[in-house]
């Protein structure tokens, strides 16, 4: 699976702002010997009892395992979609394996999720709890899924110390009061500036 696009080979730096999406892969390993073939997209005209009428056990034993191999990666991929919910940028998309019997069997999947952080700091921690969720929703998560829910957590803890930050300021400033107004503290100087209409007497008697 990826965020965004979780690679299976390596994990993307901490999101910034323009971090594009990150994806959450499964890893595409083929099932079988090398000469099997892969191929881009699903091939749905052949049928797999038809066409392994006349297998070998070997080949047999391989299409069983490329059967097995593509429900594992499409559960994986849909459990990251379904926890993801509107951050994934994609559905699903997969690598697929062609086995003796003709029919191609998805070997590995990714999902891109959106890792950007919000407007605030709160927001953020929102995003990065969804990102972490989905990114350890299957069953058994791969190392790149594990490696971006490091990296939400990451944005995570860098969101709460921003927060934290902002709410110190904040009662700061309800206890000190509002800082006084330049143009305020220019009219009281001038008012005390100015002399008075009739100038003051001190009458004495004895």
């Amino acid at each position: 699976m990826s965020i965004g696009a979780i690679a299976p080979s390596s994990a993307s730096p901490p999101p910034a702002r323009t971090t594009p999406p990150v994806q959450l892969a499964s890893s595409a390993t083929p099932a079988g010997p090398a000469s099997a073939s892969t191929a881009s997209s699903p091939n749905t005209n052949f049928s797999g009892s038809d066409s392994a009428t006349n297998l070998t056990p070997e080949a047999l034993a391989l299409v069983a395992q490329l059967k097995a191999r593509d429900t594992e990666v499409r559960q994986h991929e849909q459990a990251h979609l379904a926890t993801a919910g509107g951050m994934a940028t994609s559905g699903a998309s997969y690598t697929y394996q062609r086995g003796p019997n003709g029919v191609d069997y998805a070997i590995g999947g990714e999902v891109h999720i959106d890792t950007s952080p919000g407007r605030t700091p709160q927001e953020t921690i929102d995003r990065a709890h969804t990102i972490q969720a989905a990114a350890l929703a299957p069953a058994d998560p791969s190392g790149a899924d594990r490696a971006v829910a490091a990296q939400a957590q990451q944005l995570e803890l860098q969101a709460r110390a921003e927060l934290a930050t902002q709410q110190v300021e904040q009662a700061t400033a309800r206890t000190q009061g509002p800082a006084p107004v330049a143009g305020d503290a220019a009219r009281v100087r001038r008012t005390y500036e100015v002399a008075p209409l009739v100038p003051p007497k001190l009458d004495i008697y004895a």
